[in-house]
């Protein structure tokens, strides 16, 4: 049995999100376990994370219309799955997820959404709010004990994916 898993922080969340489906649709490689931390899947600002945290927690909102601008390009359509991929019409048959967020993160309510969705679909999803970080504190290990403990749990979910 394939032993592949991919994984992600923001964009990188995107990219593995979207290799998933893509792997998915396109007959691509087994993929076992997505570890989606605080993920891009919408292209829209209009979410209550948007709102309440578009600025004062190291990623604003303006930063994510910069990302995105230059992400898609001036042909880019941020509506595609592969750029959203929570807009994708079928989550079924995905790998299992878990899916970590950050309580003041402009991304918070896309992850949260994403992993819900996933869930509806059917696939085995995990999902962890870290409450009082901010995007970006799953780097922080040996600064912030919930950067250490988000860790944990990502390895341990991980080896057991792969077992």
């Amino acid at each position: 049995a394939s032993k592949l898993a991919v994984g992600g922080d923001s964009a990188g969340g995107n990219l593995a999100a979207v290799v998933s489906l893509r792997a998915r649709d396109e007959d691509g490689p087994a993929i076992r376990f997505q570890l989606l931390v605080y993920p891009v899947t919408d292209h829209n600002y209009e979410t209550g994370s948007y709102r309440d945290n578009a600025d004062g927690y190291l990623l604003t909102r303006d930063g994510m219309e910069w990302f995105w601008n230059h992400y898609l390009g001036p042909d880019g359509d941020g509506s595609h799955p592969h750029a959203s991929p929570l807009r994708a019409e079928d989550l079924s048959g995905l790998p299992p997820a878990h899916v970590i967020t950050a309580e003041y993160d402009p991304l918070r309510d896309e992850g949260e959404a994403y992993a819900k969705r996933l869930q509806e679909a059917g696939v085995d999803v995990t999902q962890t709010r870290y409450a009082g970080q901010i995007h970006a504190f799953y780097g922080m290990h040996g600064v912030l004990d919930d950067a250490t403990n988000a860790a944990d749990e990502s390895a341990e979910k991980l080896k057991a994916a792969l077992a």
